[in-house]
């Protein structure tokens, strides 16, 4: 299973003009017009204008990222990137030094990224992959208004997680919750083997009363993001969490699908319940 050796962070980045031209506009009609609606000028005008690419300029090059010279690169996303028919992923092997396999994982909100390590994780059981990124991008400039980002006050965001076959929290388990039973009786069989290791980590979507009382420490975190919110979490505190828990358990809920997804991370030594990809 894979293991976290480095990650970058980003948040509301420096913001960007206002492409006007005649084709940008005319690609946003034709994409929005069979659905009955109309491109919102104003809407658009006031928005930050932070593509994937930018995103991805300032994730590449922090500190144990720049240098890490993947084999695999894997780029997720919830929301689409406000340039159209960009392939992001060949962009960052390109960062990274080239020579990557690499592909995106879309379409599938916020499950996204628990595919996308799923993914790697597959990779490397097939021996096909020693050091891969996975990135999770999540941009707001969007041609229409959707009450998920206008209605929530998203802000653009991206993570970048350096991940290898050892030396760092070992991704043990990434599955997921059917809305119709809940997360609540998973997430204690989880934290059941070592309650007092054990860190929850629930993003902004969780209904945190309907977990109850946690029976570990819990790090909620704060709203302003659909599919990075724990990623985020994870890439700024990570080293002080493996430093004080054998094991941090990622969990979010996509408020369109209600479905829950979970992954968990092990240090050297925590306890091996859940163990599973589901």
């Amino acid at each position: 299973m894979p293991t976290l050796l480095a990650a970058s962070a980003v948040v509301s980045p420096p913001r960007r003009p206002f492409d006007d031209s005649p084709g940008t506009l005319s690609y946003y009609r034709d994409l929005v017009g069979p659905f009955g609606l109309d491109v919102d000028e104003e809407l658009l005008r006031s928005a930050p204008h932070v593509r994937h690419q930018d995103l991805l300029d300032l994730l590449a090059g922090a500190d144990g990222i720049r240098d890490f010279a993947p084999d695999l690169v894997v780029v997720a996303h919830a929301l689409p990137d406000l340039t159209p028919f960009t392939a992001i992923a060949p962009y960052l092997d390109h960062l990274l030094g080239g020579g990557s396999v690499n592909f995106g994982v879309h379409q599938q909100g916020l499950a996204a990224p628990f595919t996308a390590l799923r993914a790697v994780s597959a990779f490397q059981r097939g021996r096909r992959s020693e050091r891969a990124v996975l990135a999770v991008l999540e941009q707001t400039t969007l041609p229409t208004r959707f009450p998920l980002v206008h209605d929530h006050g998203l802000v653009d965001s991206g993570v970048l997680l350096a991940l290898g076959t050892d030396g760092g929290p070992r991704v043990a388990g990434v599955e997921t919750v059917a809305a119709a039973r809940g997360p609540a009786g998973r997430l204690r069989e989880l934290t059941a083997a070592d309650p007092a290791g054990t860190l929850l980590v629930t993003g902004p979507w969780v209904d945190r009363a309907a977990l109850g009382e946690p029976a570990s420490a819990t790090y909620h975190c704060d709203p302003g993001t659909y599919c990075t919110g724990v990623w985020l979490a994870l890439a700024r505190h990570w080293r002080a969490w493996r430093a004080d828990h054998s094991t941090v358990v990622l969990c979010d809920t996509d408020p369109r699908s209600g479905d829950t997804h979970l992954a968990v991370l092990r240090s050297d030594g925590g306890p091996a319940a859940g163990e599973e990809e589901r």
